[in-house]
């Protein structure tokens, strides 16, 4: 028998130290990014405001045509960092297989807490619906896959009659139990204490939305991202709700992702089929 205990809870987490050439990222999704913005020509609504702070703010992508339904991508940076300008690229799939695609950015800790993420995220995701019509598919990466799958159990101020369209939701190497974010120095900002981890944790809440959850990562990642990913889909089997959890081979943190881009990749299809 061997025991595993975490030692290091920085090194858990962190991503790019502990992958070849991990220091590209974010900045290698800028260029790419950007120029898909540029593609789209007046497809491409940018920087609209959501909310008050100035950083609800959110990018819609259009397809050629009726849009299928809605497609909201949450991104990460544990909560700490990053903003929609970097995702932009991903929405490729979506738009491909004909739905419309909306990136918002939100306020970031420590300007807000863990909690008021999810509020500003549910007003964005609200705000694009009374947009765009049709079924509701969320996903997000990282600390994204905390928010969307937050969004699922409720007060977050989601109206029901939004909620109620969503039916299909992907957590991509997301935290889902934010008590171990509470041993590492990234908490210094972000000031997650116990009461919060229990409040905003997906793992430890029941969802309240009846939608199909795929917990994805990839089998390269930190030995925490796949346990947290494994952890919900779980979890949530267990009341009630339709899961699964992928580990997709030879994917990191930060190329896990990539499949959103493709129409026909095995993320995109799971996601949007």
């Amino acid at each position: 028998m061997t025991l595993f205990r975490v030692e290091d809870w920085d090194d858990a987490y962190a991503n790019g130290a502990n992958i070849p050439g991990g220091d590209r990222w974010p900045d290698a999704w800028m260029k790419p990014a950007a120029d898909f913005r540029a593609s789209l020509g007046d497809r491409a609504e940018l920087d609209i405001s959501y909310g008050e702070n100035g950083r609800e703010k959110l990018d819609i992508f259009l397809p050629e045509g009726k849009p299928e339904g809605l497609f909201v991508f949450v991104h990460g940076g544990f909560w700490l960092r990053l903003d929609k300008s970097y995702w932009s690229h991903l929405a490729a799939g979506a738009l491909e297989r004909g739905w419309a695609v909306v990136m918002p950015s939100y306020p970031l800790c420590p300007e807000v807490r863990v909690g008021a993420i999810s509020r500003s995220v549910a007003r964005a995701v609200a705000f694009a619906a009374e947009r765009i019509g049709g079924p509701i598919r969320l996903a997000g990466h990282s600390a994204g896959g905390q928010i969307v799958t937050r969004l699922l159990c409720g007060g977050t101020g989601l109206p029901d009659a939004v909620a109620g369209r969503i039916d299909r939701a992907m957590s991509i190497s997301g935290v889902h139990d934010l008590r171990p974010m509470i041993r590492t120095a990234m908490n210094r900002s972000l000031h997650v204490d116990m009461d919060e981890a229990h409040a905003e944790s997906p793992a430890l809440l029941e969802p309240v939305v009846d939608a199909a959850v795929i917990c994805w990562v990839g089998a390269n990642e930190r030995s925490e991202f796949v346990r947290q990913n494994a952890l919900l889909a779980n979890i949530w089997r267990g009341l009630g709700l339709a899961t699964d959890a992928v580990e997709e081979p030879d994917r990191h943190h930060f190329d896990v992702i990539d499949g959103l881009a493709g129409a026909d990749s095995p993320m995109a299809t799971a996601l949007l089929s």
